[in-house]
């Protein structure tokens, strides 16, 4: 939202009202409020038919600093609120001179100017930010409306990122953003995962609390500001800091939640009925046959909004005239290997028998007069579950139960942003902030469903909505692309972008889902799509499998489906990190490389974990166009080719190869098993070693489906001696040298030549292994 007319002036139906001195200060032992008129007092008249800006900072992790402003504090704040983790157990200080208060927390410091306004961030005695002069304030739009804004400086080349997945363009300088979750497709400024959270290539982000509208002006309104505000009497918002991107991410998923470890088993090749086809079990089983038959390895089977009857959506019942035997029918699938989702909304429509049950114990959301909230747009009549009270989303939960219990694993949880604004929740909850807070109940409702009925460690959704804390239920993804290049380059966006905002894990409809892709975007989005987090084959109105585009797709598919599930011991590894820190699986390259300026605009590549650089073709040329960091020598994982850093490459690729480069100082952890992703990542194990250079150590851990750290590999080379540590117990493990044509001596393994390298399969009861080069 826009409030000033230019630099100078404020746009004639607004008045803004800004502290602009210090002039009461409150300190407590674990805050500081300020009180700030919005003209100097110098007289005892001053005081009088004046407003007073009340700003309080507190801290509720170390790094972070939170910054709550008021004008009217007796407004009655409804909830929902997002749940904020707070300790108790990091120091905080606060000092005062006379010409400025400071607050600390960890290496994070706020210093507050006393005569004239500005707030001030730095870590470590670095500046991150500011809030200077006419930057807070308080805004009235006649007797109608008021807001509370907030202008935090931008430096020289700083780019800001996240705020959701955003399909716009990566660097979100230039862009005006709602924070309001809409069924927009992925080719516009609206997202179906709208979070208040932005972060910066200066190293802090900036959190605000409020899971209603923000209205952000990013670079837009001011070129060297971003600007948030919201409506009301009061602004909540935090700095989060950190050493690094990184840093910035494990606190801001500190305060918001962590992302569950998905199971092994979801990082394999999905496949659907497709949305409007026809998926009879003699249609789906002809599916997953003809990818048995074609060596393709499948691992889940997802059945789409047709399983119910039409107009039915949702009963959570089988069509009977299609599956009258659908206990049968999933053991069958089931005993094929395969896992079973089946897709869900939070709707109710009138016909469904669920809808009468619903309205007579009051489930739904309803209208200020009592009635229920309908309308025919999805399903005609449909409700809304109101998941605000706690017999609804139980008997929610129940009908979700008996399909666990009939053999589903999963949900794709669809839907969840067309939220009404005009009803009454059943706890009284504030309707504008559960527009978007709305599907963190849904989400949380359906994951703790597969919590309680597979254990811990065995849930996973396929999620369309969400908001902050959100990413705690994963995995998302992209909603409705089209399938065409300019669609699959926008989806990346969107995926960068939601990493950026605490998601660890995330997938897209590979192949795209509106129309149908030609053979040529399929094929080139196979390979995209299996380089992802998750991998997932859904279309609209036609299939998705690879045969029915041409025999090529096949052999595509094949070659990057094998691939991944070898790679699963470095890819769950990967997983366990992003679990544990809120670390994207998908990182743009500026989260890895934030010393490199040209990595600060990369949107079109990303770093797959730590160590893989993946760069997808957007053309049908097939010509990739992609940058190396500065500072690193990058061996490419399929030819070996090895590149100096710091040069843009251009260069044709065939349907199965793409860049796909692995930086230097690096072990790879690669797996025996090429048909499933989930196995023993332990026996069998290949380590390969990339371009280790003197005086340099890489590890590599290795974590059992269970989510367990089970082996650490250690390669420590100092001149030409390499010497390298296996701990733990692992069958039949082995070493790859890449680039590596031979060595002069090699004690405790045997040498052979591999492809790429050399081979050193270590000893009987052997652990370590000295190589001389």
């Amino acid at each position: 939202m826009k409030f000033s007319d230019g630099q100078w002036l404020i746009r004639e139906q607004y008045e803004v009202i800004s502290p602009v001195e210090v002039h009461d200060v409150t300190k407590r032992s674990d805050s500081l409020t300020v009180f700030a008129p919005p003209k100097p007092i110098v007289n005892r008249s001053g005081e009088l038919d004046t407003p007073l800006i009340e700003v309080k900072l507190s801290s509720p992790i170390a790094d972070v600093i939170r910054v709550q402003i008021y004008h009217h504090k007796g407004k009655q704040i409804r909830g929902p609120h997002f749940a904020i983790t707070n300790e108790s157990n990091h120091v905080i200080s606060i000092e005062e001179d006379d010409s400025s208060l400071r607050f600390k927390s960890g290496d994070v410091t706020a210093t507050i100017k006393k005569d004239v306004w500005s707030v001030l961030f730095d870590y470590k005695g670095k500046h991150l930010t500011q809030s200077g002069l006419k930057s807070m304030g308080y805004v009235k739009e006649g007797n109608v409306n008021t807001y509370m804004k907030e202008e935090l400086s931008l430096g020289v080349g700083e780019c800001v990122y996240g705020l959701g997945e955003r399909f716009t363009s990566f660097v979100k300088n230039g862009q005006s953003v709602d924070i309001w979750n809409k069924d927009g497709g992925t080719s516009s400024e609206q997202s179906y995962k709208n979070i208040p959270f932005y972060v910066t290539n200066k190293g802090y982000g900036v959190f605000i609390n409020h899971p209603e509208n923000v209205s952000l002006e990013v670079a837009s309104e001011k070129v060297s500001k971003v600007q948030f505000s919201v409506e009301g009497e009061y602004l909540d918002y935090y700095v989060v800091g950190g050493s690094t991107i990184k840093d910035v991410l494990e606190n801001y998923t500190t305060l918001t939640g962590k992302p569950a470890l998905p199971p092994a088993w979801t990082f394999g090749l999905w496949l659907t009925t497709s949305f409007t086809t026809n998926y009879d079990e003699a249609t789906v089983n002809e599916f997953v046959n003809g990818m048995i038959e074609r060596d393709l390895p499948l691992h889940v089977f997802h059945f789409d909004c047709f399983w119910m009857k039409e107009f039915h959506w949702c009963n959570f019942e089988w069509d009977e005239r299609v599956f009258p035997e659908p206990e049968e029918m999933l053991r069958r699938l089931k005993d094929k290997g395969l896992k079973i989702c089946v897709w869900i909304n939070p709707y109710i429509a009138q016909r469904s028998h669920l809808f009468d049950e619903a309205l007579e114990k009051g489930y739904f959301v309803k209208k200020e007069n009592g009635d229920v909230w309908q309308w025919d747009l999805w399903q005609p009549g449909m409700g809304i579950v109101d998941f605000t009270n706690p017999d609804a989303s139980q008997w929610f939960a129940e009908k979700l139960e008996k399909l666990v219990d009939m053999g589903v694993d999963s949900f794709k949880t669809d839907f969840g942003e067309r939220i009404p604004t005009d009803v009454v929740y059943y706890d009284g909850s504030d309707p504008k902030k559960m527009h978007n807070y709305y599907t963190l109940l849904y989400n949380k409702v359906v994951f703790e469903v597969l919590e309680k009925k597979l254990g811990k460690g065995e849930a996973a959704l396929f999620a369309r909505s969400a908001t902050a804390g959100g990413q705690q239920f994963p995995v998302h993804w992209g909603g409705d692309c089209s399938a065409t290049y300019e669609s699959m380059a926008e989806s990346l966006r969107g995926g960068l972008s939601l990493g950026m905002s605490g998601f660890g894990f995330w997938s897209h409809d590979i192949g795209g889902f509106e129309s149908n892709a030609t053979a040529d975007v399929y094929k080139r989005w196979i390979a995209f799509g299996l380089l992802s987090s998750h991998s997932r084959l859904h279309g609209s109105r036609s299939y998705r499998v690879p045969w029915l585009y041409d025999e090529e797709a096949v052999s595509v598919l094949r070659h990057f489906t094998k691939l991944k599930c070898r790679l699963m011991p470095y890819l769950f590894t990967q997983a366990n990190g992003s679990a544990l820190k809120g670390i994207p699986m998908m990182r743009p390259m500026v989260l890895e490389f934030n010393g490199d300026p040209t990595s600060d605009y990369l949107e079109r590549q990303y770093m797959l974990g730590d160590s893989i650089l993946v760069a997808p073709i957007f053309n049908e040329e097939g010509i990739a166009d992609y940058y190396l960091p500065h500072g690193e020598t990058w061996t490419h994982f399929l030819t070996n080719e090895k590149v100096k850093g710091g040069v843009w490459k251009k260069e044709p690729h065939d349907y199965h190869s793409l860049p796909l480069y692995i930086r230097a100082n690096t072990i790879i952890a690669v797996g025996q098993e090429d048909t499933k992703p989930d196995y023993d990542y332990t026996d069998g194990v290949e380590f390969h070693i990339f371009e280790l250079e003197d005086v340099k150590t890489a590890i590599a851990k290795v974590y059992s489906v269970d989510g367990v750290e089970s082996l650490q590999f250690n390669a420590e080379r100092t001149g030409n001696q390499i010497v390298l540590n296996l701990t733990g117990e692992s069958k039949n493990w082995s070493v790859i040298l890449r680039g590596i044509d031979q060595v002069s001596s090699v004690t405790g393994a045997s040498l052979n030549r591999e492809g790429f390298g050399l081979r050193l399969s270590p000893d009987p009861g052997q652990s370590q292994i000295n190589v001389q080069l």
